[in-house]
C-alpha cells in the first residue's frame, strides 16, 4: 500500500520511501525514516496535498510523492 491511499485517522508504518535522493533526504530530515509511525489527517480541497501527522508535527505532502512511499497499517 502506498501512503497517498490511506485511510484518515488510521496509524500506518513507513516500509520504504521510493523517491530521489533530493526528496528522499528532505524527508529523512522531518523524520520519515522506515518504521515511522504516520497518520493522515487533512486533504486538501484540490485532493492533490494532504497533510499527514509524523512524529507530533503535521507535515503536507504532495499525492505524486506519496505514490511512492510504501507503508503498512499498524496492526494487520
Amino acid at each position: 500500500m502506498y501512503l497517498n491511499n490511506i485511510k484518515n485517522n488510521e496509524y500506518y508504518t513507513v516500509n520504504k520511501i521510493n523517491l530521489s535522493e533530493k526528496t528522499k533526504r528532505r524527508l529523512y530530515d522531518i523524520g520519515l525514516v522506515a518504521g515511522t509511525k504516520i497518520k493522515l489527517l487533512f486533504t486538501s480541497p484540490s485532493k492533490k496535498i494532504k497533510a499527514y501527522l509524523i512524529r507530533d508535527s503535521i507535515i503536507a505532502i504532495r499525492d505524486r510523492d506519496a505514490s511512492k512511499i510504501e507503508v503498512k497499517r499498524l496492526n494487520d
